[in-house]
């Protein structure tokens, strides 16, 4: 038995050894909630394309069941037999069996999903934040600033206090996200307070093709990562394009 700075250097020694493991991402179970919009159905794609498996959660199993047909249906198209199924559930039954839960709810309906499946998440999960607070105004983009300074921070406060929050995928454009015959060939900035919640999001985005993964430090630099969205917003609205998106040159 150990016993005091014993103990407590063995546990530092699993800590270690475990952080030196690599993923298996046909391992990483991925849940989105609201799964069935654009951006949504786009990353669910992408994820089990990467390997890893995959459920689209929705209000009512119907939907949920009908978006991953389709999208099975789209993958099995490939050709690929070592792609796996999409599954698909209840928002709740979603949330408790995924180690990635990403919310693609719209910002407005965030909060209130959140605060109604808060009880919902395993121990051991990270909540992926991607919504971005904008709106439209007489043709231009705009976006709505919130009292604690970012999405990302605002939903923070409705989780329970052992769920990490990681904001990710927040500058990718979700009509490429869909379009999984196109490259992405470019960055996905993470943030998150947890350093070690962050490098799990950071190194499981490492398997999606043609998408890099940089660590944009702690859930602060959420603030600037969803302006950022507003301004590719923009210049997408201005060239009449819709793949703006960011790379980090010199990295």
């Amino acid at each position: 038995m150990l016993a005091g700075g014993n103990l407590e250097a063995f546990r530092a020694g699993l800590k270690i050894a475990s952080e030196d493991i690599p993923m298996n991402i046909n391992e990483l179970s991925v849940g989105l909630i609201g799964g069935t919009g654009e951006e949504g159905r786009g990353l669910a794609l992408r994820w089990a394309l990467a390997g890893a498996q995959v459920s689209i959660g929705s209000r009512t199993i119907e939907k949920a069941k009908s978006t991953a047909d389709e999208l099975n249906a789209l993958l099995a198209a490939r050709g690929d037999a070592a792609i796996q199924q999409i599954g698909s559930g209840e928002n709740k039954d979603v949330i408790a069996r995924s180690q990635f839960v990403l919310l693609t709810v719209p910002f407005a309906h965030a909060a209130s999903t959140l605060e109604a499946h808060r009880e919902d998440f395993r121990e051991g999960s990270i909540l992926i934040d991607i919504t971005v607070p904008v709106s439209f105004e007489q043709g231009r983009v705009r976006y709505v600033e919130l009292p604690e300074g970012s999405a990302s921070e605002h939903l923070k406060a409705r989780l329970p206090e052992n769920i990490p929050l990681v904001a990710a995928f927040k500058t990718e454009p979700a009509h490429l996200l869909a379009e999984i015959g196109e490259p992405l060939d470019c960055d996905s900035f993470v943030a998150g307070d947890s350093k070690e919640a962050r490098l799990q999001v950071m190194e499981a985005i490492g398997f999606i093709e043609s998408l890099r993964a940089v660590d944009a430090g702690t859930l602060y630099s959420a603030r600037t990562l969803e302006r950022m969205t507003v301004l590719a917003i923009g210049i997408n609205r201005r060239h009449k394009i819709k793949t703006a998106r960011y790379r980090v040159i010199g990295l």
